[in-house]
This record gives C-alpha cells, sequence and structure tokens, in this order.
C-alpha cells in the first residue's frame, strides 16, 4: 500500500456533506481558516483481498493522527463503508482496475471517505435477500450512511471509471425519539 498523501486542491465538500464546493477564496466560497485536521487525502492499493484491511487501517490512522473529533460510531462506520467499497471493487472491478484509489476528505463538519476504480459498471445497492449470502454491501452503505446523517452517491470519472463515496457529519445525528 502506497503513503497517504494530502491533495492540497482537491475537492472539497461543503458543510453539509452534500456536494462539492469552491475552493477556499473563489468566488461564492466561505472564507474560514483550516482547523488541523480539515484536508484531503489519497492513496492507492492493488485491487487484492489483502488491501481490504490495510485500507480500513490507513484510514483509521490518519483520523487518529489528524485528531479528527469523530467519535466512536462514526469511526466504526466509517472503517465500515471503506471496507465494503474496497471488497467491492477487489471482487468485481480488479479485472479492468488492478488498482483502487481511496480518498478521505475531511472539513469542519464532515467526513467524507471515497473509492475509486477503473471498472465502468455503475452498481446499485441490493434489496435484502435473506437467502443471498453476499451481495449487500452497498445496500449496507446506504443504511450505514442514512443513519448517521449523511449521504452516498456513485459517480462516473473522467476515466471511465466510477467513484462511490460517502460524507458523513462528525456530530452525532440527533437522536430519534
Amino acid at each position: 500500500m502506497e503513503t497517504i498523501e494530502r491533495e492540497d486542491g482537491g475537492r472539497k465538500m461543503d458543510a453539509s456533506g452534500s456536494g462539492p464546493q469552491a475552493a477556499e477564496g473563489a468566488p461564492g466560497a466561505p472564507a474560514h481558516h483550516p482547523l488541523a485536521y480539515e484536508g484531503v487525502w489519497r492513496f492507492t492499493a492493488p485491487a487484492v483481498e489483502e488491501s481490504v484491511p490495510q485500507a480500513r487501517r490507513a484510514v483509521r490512522d490518519l483520523l487518529g493522527r489528524q485528531g479528527v473529533p469523530a467519535h466512536q460510531d462514526l469511526v466504526y462506520a466509517l472503517l465500515l463503508i471503506v471496507s465494503e467499497l474496497v471488497t467491492n471493487s477487489v471482487r468485481h472491478a480488479a479485472l479492468l482496475s488492478p488498482e483502487v484509489a481511496v480518498e478521505v476528505a475531511i472539513g469542519r463538519e464532515w467526513v467524507r471517505v471515497a473509492v475509486e476504480d477503473n471498472h465502468p459498471y455503475r452498481p446499485k445497492a441490493l434489496e435484502a435477500d435473506f437467502g443471498q449470502t453476499g451481495g449487500r454491501g452497498l445496500l449496507l452503505v446506504r443504511e450505514i450512511t442514512l443513519e448517521s446523517g449523511g449521504v452516498c452517491d456513485v459517480e462516473h470519472t473522467s476515466t471511465g471509471g466510477k467513484v462511490i463515496w460517502a460524507a458523513l457529519p462528525l456530530a452525532a445525528p440527533p437522536t430519534p425519539r
């Protein structure tokens, strides 16, 4: 697994975690001084099973090293999402994408994890089928994201592949009554 590097000028999200925004200083962008934990990091790994736990550890270590104020449930949710998305790329995209990229973007109020591969197929979350032993990874990602008060999506890349991302708020979601 390669070293995680900070990407200056990388994609940013607005504070709600709902989508990309203009870089700081651009017209319409809010001016604020970045907190110590804010930034975008990206690493690549071979599309092999061993990369799944390595990606999970790399994301966990990054969150700790940057001092991200994330509660334990959020960290577990992010690590499960990374595991599911990297596993999907390894299992379903490795033939056309021998490498996967994992990106972690951290803002003041959100954390976004994304996994990118070069396979053009844009998967959809399957519904629960209790007779099936697999194939529900994206359903799990969607449910964890919604439960955490976040958003997720699948997008095509300019190179013909796809990126699947989930953005979760750093603050705990409101508790249902």
